[in-house]
């Protein structure tokens, strides 16, 4: 008689390893280099302090 096959295992690892797929392919789809997210966050810093430059006081 062979020993009982605890399907609970295998079934938390496919889900793991289809995870895992999932996350690969959105990190193509919608993911950014670190480069890319400091040059946007740079260039908004820059246009936020162009606008407040040229803030009139009253």
């Amino acid at each position: 008689m062979t020993t009982p096959v605890n399907l609970n295992k295998y079934r938390k690892e496919k889900k793991r390893t289809e995870s895992k797929a999932r996350a690969n392919q959105n990190a193509i789809a919608f993911g950014r280099t670190k480069a890319e997210k400091d040059l946007a966050k740079k260039q908004q810093q820059k246009l936020s302090q162009d606008l407040d430059g040229r803030k009139l006081d009253k």
